[in-house]
């Protein structure tokens, strides 16, 4: 998400950073005492409802990713915090779940890892359609905690781990069938680092299935297209309310 104004803003990669406020239920009066943990805080700005394009799931969702931002830098009392990815499901996620459900045959029974899950919605579809593990990986603390959040309220086993698998001094490679990644080429030296770990996981033998809207460093060359869905109701995070978006695996 590129770097923040006041009201509405859009990056180069065509990824909104702002949107008009549509407060959801359950948010904090003006005034009260912010309450400072994470379950709070991601029900304080955020709905339960279902994912457009992946409707069997329901995920803890925003309407305007700065409103969000501001209200946990105020909850955290500090700025500089990321960026609520966690809390929007992006083109990506969406094509990637609606895949894995569809095709459950390319999850059924395998290890998985989801690379930069966000709100999770890619590990819960995994888990939906039969893996037999799921571990949903991503640097942001308040992702992990919506990660078990939105896991809850779909009644499936995923477990969220705020770490950086990406770089060296990170966890070591965890064993994986599967490795899922959507939403992770929109700036260059994040796309670097994703290539490497499929990289490394596929040399391990694990599968690679990827998704993306075709920002500027996906490496299409690397990659072999599965297919294409038009993932609707993106208005408050993208360019147009629909988005083509493909799944892609790793050429071998």
């Amino acid at each position: 998400m590129p770097e923040r104004e006041r009201g509405r803003a859009r990056g180069a990669d065509g990824r909104r950073v702002g949107a008009g406020a549509e407060r959801g239920s359950g948010e904090n009066r003006a005034g009260a005492e912010p309450d400072l943990s994470a379950p709070a805080l991601i029900r304080a700005t955020t709905r339960l409802r279902p994912v457009p394009l992946v409707p069997e799931i329901r995920l803890h969702l925003a309407t305007d990713p700065i409103e969000v931002w501001q209200r946990t830098e105020h909850a955290r009392g500090r700025t500089g915090l990321p960026p609520p990815y966690w809390a929007f499901a992006w083109p990506g996620g969406q094509a990637l779940g609606r895949y894995l459900l569809d095709h459950p045959g390319a999850v059924t029974g395998k290890q998985v890892i989801d690379l930069a899950s966000g709100s999770g919605l890619v590990a819960i579809a995994a888990a939906l359609a039969g893996a037999a593990a799921v571990a949903a990986y991503d640097v942001d603390p308040l992702a992990a905690a919506a990660i078990a959040a939105n896991a809850a309220a779909n009644d499936v086993s995923v477990t969220g781990v705020c770490a950086d698998i990406l770089h060296a001094g990170g966890p070591p490679l965890p064993a994986a069938d599967l490795v899922l990644v959507a939403d992770a080429f929109y700036e260059r030296e994040l796309a670097a680092s994703v290539m490497r770990f499929l990289n490394r996981a596929r040399k391990a033998g694990a599968s690679v299935l990827a998704a993306d809207v075709g920002r500027a460093y996906l490496p299409k060359t690397r990659l072999t297209a599965l297919g294409d869905y038009e993932v609707p109701g993106l208005a408050a995070i993208e360019d147009h309310d629909i988005r083509t978006t493909t799944i892609w695996t790793l050429r071998q």
